[in-house]
């Protein structure tokens, strides 16, 4: 079993070093993940300044060299579960196991999913888009924003989640296809072929 990275004891000029070159960079990122989520704007800003703080807190257990983006991703991530679970006062639980068994199947339908890394999704995102994404549950809504707008790989995103590269897989299969359901009128009427095997998929999980 590989040791875990041991904290690196920097001074606070280090600290302040890091923070800026390595971590301020990406909070632009931060704040259009935890809108997307959170859907205020107001509550956004609170959640990317409680994540920059407890980046800066812990920010000896960041690895000089590692994927920053990723390692605040998952801060703020967390931050934005506290807080939904704070409103919500419920647990933030949504079973995939029937959905995981029937992706790892051999029936498994991937022409029914769609990636919105395409044009249409990723760079003019509509309020057709928006709503739809807005429409899905907390968890799928996380998966899609992680992988198709932030560009992620699997195991980025299992290291982000807290959860096995299969989770990622089939919780993203499921996302998308409700996705597909909710926009396949949008995306024919732009000319797109919403039956066609989502090339970004495969050369997704050649990455992990």
């Amino acid at each position: 079993m590989p040791e875990k990275p041991k904290k690196q004891m920097r001074s606070h000029d280090e600290k302040i070093k890091i923070f800026h070159q390595e971590l301020i960079p990406h909070i632009n990122s931060i704040y259009a993940f935890l809108f997307k989520l959170i859907k205020d704007e107001e509550d956004a800003k609170d959640l990317v300044q409680e994540t920059y703080m407890k980046a800066f807190r812990f920010i000896d257990s960041f690895e000089t060299g590692t994927n920053a983006k990723a390692w605040l991703f998952k801060i703020a991530k967390n931050a934005f579960v506290n807080e939904y679970r704070r409103k919500s006062k419920e647990p933030l639980k949504i079973d995939y196991q029937e959905v995981e068994a029937i992706y790892n199947s051999d029936e498994a339908d991937y022409k029914k999913t769609v990636d919105l890394r395409t044009e249409m999704l990723s760079n003019k995102i509509g309020d057709e888009v928006t709503i739809a994404l807005n429409s899905l549950s907390v968890d799928f809504r996380v998966i899609v924003i992680l992988c198709d707008v932030e560009g992620f790989t699997y195991k980025e995103m299992a290291k982000i989640l807290d959860i096995p590269i299969g989770t990622v897989r089939s919780r993203l299969h499921r996302a998308r296809q409700l996705l597909r359901e909710k926009l396949k009128d949008y995306a024919e009427s732009l000319g797109y072929n919403t039956d066609e095997k989502p090339s970004q998929e495969i050369e997704k999980s050649n990455t992990i």
